[in-house]
Formats: structure tokens, sequence, C-alpha cells
């Protein structure tokens, strides 16, 4: 037993003795309840104050790396100086997307809530990729799903399940959107099929694109449709580019609509879209993957008029709804197509129960527990709640923009939608000197490491693009980076162009 255990004080020797154990690489009983119990205190202490920490760290790529040993331990270390390295290196080589500054890209910040839901994932580590291998994990998924189809006023003849990201979701939408058009690819290969094409916005995710290329389709199968003038996609350039590819013998695979664009949160007009698909049996895809979550909100569900009418939709309650990162819903209307285009059960895995077995959609055959940290959120925060914040994000956007506008600097580059802001700081005549000074501004703002806003490119423009997503941001927040971003115009200001 080590010397230092003070064995006149019960609570200190069993700490010590818990501490000693863990030392030594038994991790049973005491020593994980004393792990645990650092931990907690630690992941309490670093929300409570994160907003001492600067949004984006102060390091070089190698930093970290340098700072932590060449080789792995031969023999087990402290928790303690695990920990307190992990605070000194890690934690502080980390992009804080949980601080309240975070206004870039679109927020995956955590809820408490989603916090300890990961511990209870960890704690039983099961596999849900049969209903068998965890029956409660397999229905608590189904479960939670279908709370959120009903918490954005889906009908009930969507179903779904969750994924990792919205990346993995509509890659496996387009493999049973190819399967459906293709006749045969699962058995045949694509080699001998007709050529497929995918109809996508302009404004799209860089996904779709992704999707087409690991589908074996290529990106030279992806129609990038013109936009209008709100950058949402137009109905009658997609009509156009899809009877000209019929016309050419391709066959149409899948038209995706998006509600909520990465670059300006701009949304496609979808039920136009889905008349179109319709009338031509293509398989239509809604990546809502940022703002789906926001039908939950009864003032903006009008913006969503149409996605009923899809074969698949993609919502991230990783994003707007504070489920810790991994937690992409795929919602769709048949599983049919899906199964044909990857199920495959090798006969150790048969059971009698193969219509519930929740690897039978997607690539992947191992599954983490993710149903559970949806269902404890819906549990904690309640849809009032989940939809409180969303409003809350949405109004704090529009008076940022509204104040952006008022200054005579700063002008609007897109309609504000949901809670995107895109801006940039106007130099008429001078296209250079305007995108050197909006790289500057925004450069100025971010080493400043209480705001973190990121940029776009919008009708050939550098764009300064602010999204309100972290469930930390309020409004001081909001007014710090307002702030920053008019003094550094000021600061950096080019003059009158020559």
């Amino acid at each position: 037993m080590p010397d230092h255990i003070d064995r006149a004080n019960p609570e200190t020797t069993a700490d010590a003795e818990a501490a000693a154990d863990a030392t030594a690489g038994d991790w049973s009983g005491e020593a994980l309840r004393a792990a645990l119990g650092r931990a907690a205190d630690w992941t309490v202490d670093y929300r409570k104050r994160i907003e001492e920490r600067p949004v984006l760290p102060d390091v070089a790529p190698g930093d970290v790396r340098r700072a932590l040993a060449k080789a792995p331990p031969c023999s087990p270390e402290p928790f303690e100086r695990i920990l307190a390295d992990f605070d000194e290196h890690i934690a502080s080589g980390l992009t804080h997307w949980n601080h309240p500054g975070f206004l870039a890209y679109f927020s995956s910040s955590t809820r408490a809530p989603s916090i300890v839901a990961e511990l209870l994932v960890a704690a039983v580590g099961v596999n849900a990729m049969l209903w068998r291998t965890s029956p409660a994990a397999t229905e608590v998924e189904r479960t939670a799903v279908d709370w959120l189809r009903q918490a954005v006023g889906l009908p009930d003849t969507f179903t779904g399940l969750i994924f990792d990201t919205a990346s993995t979701a509509t890659f496996t939408a387009l493999l049973a959107a190819r399967e459906r058009a293709g006749d045969g690819v699962r058995d045949d290969g694509l080699p001998g099929g007709p050529a497929l094409a995918v109809y996508t916005s302009e404004q799209s995710h860089s996904s779709v694109e992704k999707s087409a290329i690991a589908a074996g389709l290529g990106r030279g199968s992806v129609r990038r449709i013109e936009t209008d003038d709100a950058f949402r996609m137009r109905p009658d350039a997609l009509k156009a580019a899809i009877g000209e590819d019929i016309e050419g013998g391709i066959r149409p695979a899948m038209v995706c609509a998006t509600i909520g664009t990465t670059s300006t949160a701009s949304v496609d007009p979808v039920a136009e879209v889905a008349a179109i698909a319709r009338r031509h049996g293509v398989w239509l895809h809604v990546d809502a993957a940022y703002a789906g979550p926001a039908a939950m909100v009864a003032e903006q569900r009008a913006l969503f008029r149409g996605w009923e009418a899809a074969d698949s939709i993609v919502l991230n309650p990783h994003k707007w709804l504070g489920t810790s990162l991994d937690c992409s819903v795929l919602l769709y209307r048949d599983a049919d197509p899906f199964r044909a285009s990857l199920a495959l059960t090798p006969t150790y895995l048969e059971s009698e129960d193969d219509e519930t077995n929740l690897m039978d959609i997607g690539l992947a055959l191992g599954r983490r527990f993710r149903g559970l940290k949806l269902w404890v959120l819906f549990r904690c925060v309640g849809t009032d709640g989940l939809a409180e914040t969303m409003r809350r994000h949405i109004a704090m956007a529009e008076a940022a923009a509204a104040r952006l506008a008022e200054g005579g600097v700063f002008e609007l580059a897109a309609p504000v939608s949901f809670s995107t802001v895109c801006f940039r700081a106007a130099r008429e005549g001078d296209p250079a000197g305007e995108e050197r000074w909006n790289r500057d501004i925004l450069a100025r703002v971010n080493a400043g490491g209480r705001s973190f806003l990121s940029h776009t490119e919008l009708d050939g423009r550098y764009t300064v693009r602010l999204s309100v997503g972290s469930v930390h941001t309020e409004e001081r927040h909001l007014d710090d980076a307002l702030e920053a971003l008019h003094r550094a115009a000021a600061d950096l200001s080019p003059g009158e162009p020559g």
C-alpha cells in the first residue's frame, strides 16, 4: 500500500486507495468512481468557465503533437496526471465549439443532458447492429426518431434511424435512389447499366458531390442547378436539366433539395421541386441537416412546405438541438430501396427479427447506441424548450443583421434565413480591395478570441458569415461580435479606391 495513504481519515484513505488502484491499472469499483468524479468536475468547470478560453487556440500545426509523448507508456499512469495533461496540452489546443462566441459554420454545441447520455452509452457499450444484439437500443432509437418526426410535423408514413453525419445519410439515400433507378446495380455494378444523373442546387452541400463519387456515379453525374437572387434552386432550370438528360439517354436518379443551405441557409422551393421529381419518377431527397429541427418553431413551419413529399430527409440534432456530435437522423418513406441497396446478412447473424435490424440500412455493421442521447434530450428539455432556443437564436440573428445594415459599412449579401447572416464590408468599384478588407476584418475578429465567424463566396464576392446556433450564446455575445466587426472595419479601412 502506498505510504501517502492517511488511515486516520477514512475518506482520504478510500480516495487514495482508489487512485492507487487506477494507477496500477485496476479500474474496477471505487477506482472508476474516483476517475469519473474527477472527469465530471473537470467537465462542469470547463463548461462554467468556457468564456475565459479563446474560441480558436493559439497553436500552429504540430504544436499539440510535440507536447505529447512520442511512444506509448509501458506501465499504467495515474488518471489525475492524464487529466492534467488533457487540460494543459489537449483542451488548450481545441477550437471550442461549445463557446458562446462560436458563430461559424453551423454550431455543434452540446447540452448538458447529452453529456450524461454519452456516459451511459459508453457505460453499457452495446452494439445495436441487430435487434437481438441489443433490443432496447434498437427500440429506443426507433422511438426517439419517431418523436423527432412528430416534433417537426411530418406524417407517420416516415420512419428512420440515426447515422453519424448528414454526409453518411445523404450517401445512403443516394444508394437507395441509385438502386431504384439503375436496374440491378447492387449485383451487376454500374458499367453495364444506364448513365445516371443527380440534381442539386449550386448552393447545396458538398456531400452530394462526394456521395456521387463514392456511389460510383462520378462528379460528372451531378447537375448543379442555377439559383435565383435569393440563392434558391430554380425549378425551371431543374425541369430543363432533367428533360435534357432524358432526351440524351441519361436516367435521372435523384434530386436533392435543401432547406437551409450551407452558405446562406436559403430554402429551395421544395413543393415545386417535388412536383417535378414526382412527374419524372425521380427520388427526392431533402437536406435539412441544419434547419430541419426549426420546423418545431410554429412561425417557421411554412418554410418547410412540400418536404412531406420527399422520399428521404436528413436532419441533424447534433447541430441546432444540442445533442453531442454523431446524431444525424435519416427519415424515409420506404425501407425497401435501402435494404435492396446494401442489406446483406451472413449466416452467423441471421435471426427471426430481420425486419427490425438497423444494420440493414446503410454501410456500417456496428452501430453505437445513438438513440439514447436524443431520447434523453427530449425528456430533459422538451419540445417547447427546444423550439424556444431556436426561436431565440433566430431573433438574435435578425437583430444582428439589422444592426450590421444600419451603419453604412456593411451590407447584407443574402436574405437573412433562420439564424444565419451573410454580409460584407462593401467597397464599390474595387473588388480586389473589398476582398482584402473583408478577409482582414474576419482575421482580426477571429484573432481576438471572443468570437469566431466563417466566410463563403456569393456571386463571386468574398462574404462573411455569422450563424447563431450554440446553446450557450446570449445577446451579449452577439454584441461582442458586432462591436469587434465595426472596430476592425474602422481600423483596417483602406480609404477611397484609387
